[in-house]
This record gives C-alpha cells, structure tokens and sequence, in this order.
C-alpha cells in the first residue's frame, strides 16, 4: 500500500499520449509518441507543474508566507513555482542567474507578469551561488517576521519527484504497451528519478532515457540515485533500491542555458513534421540526442519509443533571432 501523500491540484491530467508518424518515419523509428507534459496547461504548461502539486501541499500545510526558488535566466520551474505562489495566495521570490540581458523574454518576461521579485545574478548560473543566494534572502525574510520556503532548483527534491512516479502510473494505463523505451531531458533529475521509480512499479519491462542539458551522466546519476531514495522513502515503497540503474547521456550539450546547432535542427524538424513545438534548451536537445542514440543503435528502432515533452514553450519567444533566420516570408507593399 503506497503512503498517501498530500498534493493540490495545478496540472491538467493526463495529458494526451500521441502518436507522430511523420517523424518516426524520417528518423527511422517503428512507433513513436510524445508523452504530451507540455499540455499541463497551468501557467504555460510543462513537467514542473506536476512536482509543483506537492512541493505547495507542503507549503500550505506549514504555514510559511513566502516562496523562494532560483535557477537560470529562462527556468520554466522559476516560472511555474512563480505562478503557483500567486493561485495560493503566496508572495514569491526568484534568484535567477546567467547572462546579462537587454530585454525581458520568454520565461523571464513570465516571471515579470506573474510579479515575482527577482534577484538577478549577473554572468552567474552555478547552483551554489544560487542556492547560497536563496538562504540569504530567507535570512532576511527570517528577520523581518516573514516565514519564507525554499524550493530547491528544479524542485528536484524525493517529493516533487512524486509527480512523476505517479505520471508513469498514468502513462501505463494510456500505453497498453509494456516493453517500452521513455526518452526524456534531464537538468535537475527529480523528473528521472520520479519516472524511474515509477518504471519499477507500473512499467517494470520499461526502459527509463535520460539526455542531460546541464551536468555529466556521474553527476546526474548521484543526484537521481539520492532522489529516488527520497521518493522510495516518502512514498513507503518496498523494494530493493539496489536493484535500480540509472541511464543517461551528456554529450549532447555545449553549456547550459546555449542553443547548440543540433537542437535548433531538432525544433525545427518537430515543428515541421508534427506542429509541435521543442525549445532549444531542454527538449531540443533532448531529441537530437535521442536521434543520435537512434542512429548509433543504442536506442532501438522497433522498440515503441515514448518522447516525454516537458514543456519549456516559453523559452522560444527568447530565440527570435535564432529563429527569424528560417522566415520564408515575402513582404508586399500596397498591392491591395
């Protein structure tokens, strides 16, 4: 019997499983669908809405009066926990960092619209600094009579990866499919410790992808063997934790937060084939690695192949001038 964890409701569930013919065909895959964690619908969508559920059932039960969370200048968590904060009544506080901007784009323009207080470090995206920044600031609150929450980066904690060992127990009952292969992107790993541990329940032929954005697959393996040991915790699970690998990839990122050729050749070719729409940071990236996996054999082409999108549409409005240099657009001056 799982322990019952508190949660509130954010995200639209399920989301739709949906097929894409079009590219499979072009990549040279027998099935492919898309995991549709975009279409969580609240505050522009994506994955973090489904850990933000429980991340705030906590929050509320204690009591506490301010939210802070960081992460890099176009985190969809920032924004998202942003958005949370202001449905539950909550005052918010954003540590964002990377490089120095001239305007207010994508998630950053979002984070603006939903009055969140940031604090910006400028040229500085490493997570200690973030994180040491976030405390700080708790500190001050503290002494101003606030009760302030923080929200690790990501929200990459055992009970937001709640979220998703619950998305996979979803996932199981749309498939019909037990032997499948779920690629997904990785930054802060609560979404691949989640979907692994969930595997383990509902999917146990299934096997669990993960495409790094940010960190080495040393990194990202510690980091989600901790969670999944969180999760396990939380959710009372008996089973043997040694038994569970973790599988993921890095070498398909220059730097986090820069748009890479592959990624922007990703976006474009999804668009293209299927309407959807990937971001070059995140998803992007994590489908041109699950192509070159494709390619190299690592991923099998007759395998059904679950893309897991996890959202992050925002961050496209902050690429324009990548983008624009596709227009097929002929301008027509006062012909009518």
């Amino acid at each position: 019997m799982l322990a019952k964890v508190p949660s509130i409701k954010l995200a639209n569930l399920p989301t739709p499983l949906e097929e894409t013919p079009r590219l499979a065909k072009k990549i040279g895959i027998s099935k492919l669908l898309f995991k549709r964690d975009d279409l969580t619908g609240f505050a522009g969508g994506g994955n973090k809405a489904r850990k933000l559920e429980y991340d705030f059932a906590e929050i509320l039960l204690g009591g506490y009066d301010v939210v802070i969370t960081a992460g890099g200048i176009q985190s969809n968590h920032a924004r998202m926990t942003a958005a949370a904060a202001r449905k539950t009544g909550l005052d918010v506080k954003l540590v964002l960092g990377g490089p120095d901007f001239k305007k207010f784009q994508g998630n950053l323009l979002l984070d603006v619209l939903f009055g969140a207080e940031i604090r910006y470090l400028v040229n500085d995206d490493d997570n200690d600094h973030l994180t040491a920044a976030m405390q700080e600031w708790a500190e001050e609150l503290i002494k101003r009579g606030k009760n302030p929450f923080i929200i690790p980066i990501g929200g990459s904690t055992g009970l937001g990866a709640v979220g998703y060992f619950r998305a996979i127990k979803e996932l199981a009952g749309q498939t019909g499919e037990r032997q499948i292969q779920i690629v997904m992107a990785v930054g802060s790993c609560g979404t691949l410790a989640g979907s692994i541990l969930g595997a383990k329940v509902f999917l146990p032929e299934a096997r669990i992808v993960g495409i790094s954005v940010s960190r080495s697959s040393k990194a990202i393996n510690q980091a989600t063997t901790q969670i999944i040991n969180e999760c396990a915790k939380i959710l009372k699970l008996n089973i043997d934790l040694d038994k569970i690998s973790v599988e993921s990839y890095d070498q398909y990122y220059d730097e986090y937060g820069v748009i890479t050729r592959e990624s922007k050749n990703s976006v474009l070719e999804c668009a293209n084939l299927e309407g959807i729409i990937l971001d070059p940071i995140y998803t992007g990236k994590s489908m041109c690695g699950m192509i070159d996996l494709l390619d190299k054999g690592i991923i099998d082409p007759d395998i059904t192949t679950v893309f897991l999108h996890t959202g992050g549409i925002p961050i496209i409005y902050s690429f324009e001038s990548e983008f624009e240099k596709s227009a097929n657009c002929t301008k027509i001056y006062n012909k009518y």
